[in-house]
């Protein structure tokens, strides 16, 4: 056995159930995103809206948590993620299930999605993989991919789940049922077991060779000026930005997608959910490859992965096989994007800011999530299709992966020394 492999089985043996149940948080965090494919059907068929008006809820949470990634992020530094995370969990369980009083009018719509946008702030991606990046060094990568796993969890299980608690309640008893259910089981898991190491009351000593669990001021890396001011910030904004916009566009539409090629609803349902199901074996396996080869370099080929979605659908979307590739070709990638960006994050800023920094990177995936389903939804109103939609998407996730193939190589942040003297040798001032 290596050295590096006893380094990351004693980090998972002491803080293994720090990503399973940041995990579990990430997934009440996007339960509106990947449940929301199931409702647009009865919402049209009640209230008249078009796939726009149904999930320009979207918009409106993806706008809020952009304006507030960065506080939130700084949040996070300050006092750590233990308490922002279990407030969260409350806030996001009652305001989804809010959804389930909508009369039907836009303004009352609106306003139930702008509670749920408050409640997003408190369980956005920086509150999970923040206490995740203090409790794992060597094995970070993969610990990051178990945490986001939650996604491709919730990308699992909230399809066929709506569908089905639809089918027995109706849409409004679903929207409680889900929120409440979920809700609670999430709370309780984060309340027993997600602590960071800026939660510890007792700083661990400066020497240590694995997970670092000193208190976050003495966490190495960059100031949050130097970050902002860094090339690399705006690369991984960009990669960020364009993969929320055009393969979470794509996800959050799959199921009107599927049906409008001819699937039945279950059916459809059935084959998004093979969404999730692919997008754990990508973020898995992505982990593993960043913790072994240039991340900047598996998150490039992982970037290029929904072309060959978006090419499958284009040539024979009607056919169940092109379907089905699809959906696990958006699968894979699917998990691999908020993996890639924040251990690229923690590899080149350190975790000294990294909540203030992967909050100003969350804030381009809340855009990209803010208008990305709402676009696609235009699309499909505009054109009476999703092809238009489907062609951008291939130009920009070209883009996407141009942008992070073009990083260099990161500084070494790992702590075997006091910080500021490592720092000074990483990271030289001007």
């Amino acid at each position: 056995m290596t050295r590096f492999d006893s380094a990351a089985i004693a980090e998972w043996r002491r803080y293994g159930t720090v990503p399973l149940a940041a995990g579990l948080g990430y997934s009440m965090g996007v339960i509106h995103v990947y449940s929301l494919g199931a409702f647009m059907g009865p919402l049209q068929d009640e209230f008249g809206w078009s796939r726009a008006q149904a999930s320009v809820g979207l918009t409106i949470v993806g706008m809020a948590a952009a304006v507030a990634a960065l506080p939130i992020g700084l949040m996070v530094d300050r006092l750590g993620p233990r308490r922002v995370g279990i407030i969260g969990a409350g806030l996001m369980a009652g305001a989804f299930a809010l959804l389930g009083t909508a009369t039907g009018t836009m303004g009352n719509w609106i306003l139930l999605w702008s509670v749920l946008a408050f409640a997003c702030f408190w369980v956005q991606t920086t509150v999970w993989t923040s206490a995740v990046a203090s409790r794992f060094e060597t094995s970070r990568g993969l610990a990051f991919a178990v945490t986001l796993s939650g996604g491709s969890l919730a990308a699992a299980v909230f399809p066929p789940l709506a569908t089905l608690l639809i089918g027995e309640w109706g849409w409004r008893g679903a929207l409680f049922g889900l929120g409440g259910l979920w809700g609670g089981l999430v709370l309780i898991v984060v309340l027993l077991f997600f602590r960071g190491a800026q939660d510890d009351k007792k700083p661990a000593p400066a020497r240590t060779v694995i997970a670092p669990t000193a208190a976050a001021a003495d966490l190495p890396g960059v100031t949050l000026a130097e970050g902002l001011r860094s090339a690399t910030f705006y690369k991984l904004l960009v990669a960020a930005g364009l993969f929320a916009f055009t393969t979470l566009g794509i996800v959050v539409h799959l199921v009107p997608i599927l049906r409008d090629a001819g699937a039945e609803p279950l059916a459809a349902a059935g084959t998004a959910a093979l969404v999730g199901i692919f997008s754990i074996v990508g973020r898995l396996g992505v982990g593993l490859l960043l913790d072994r080869f240039p991340g900047r370099v598996v998150g490039a080929c992982a970037y290029l992965v929904p072309i060959l979605g978006c090419a499958a659908l284009l040539i024979d979307g009607s056919s169940p096989l092109s379907q089905t590739v699809a959906a696990a070709l958006f699968g894979l990638t699917l998990g691999a994007e908020v993996d890639v960006i924040a251990y690229l994050a923690s590899r080149y800023f350190g975790l000294r800011n990294f909540g203030g920094l992967f909050g100003g990177l969350v804030a381009a995936l809340s855009l990209g999530t803010a208008f990305g389903p709402l676009a696609a939804g235009a699309t499909s109103d505009h054109f009476g299709g999703y092809t238009n939609f489907l062609i951008l998407t291939i130009v920009l996730m070209g883009i996407s992966s141009l942008a992070l193939a073009s990083l260099k190589a990161p500084p070494d942040w790992t702590v075997t020394r006091p910080e500021e003297d490592a720092q000074a040798d990483r990271f030289p001032r001007p």
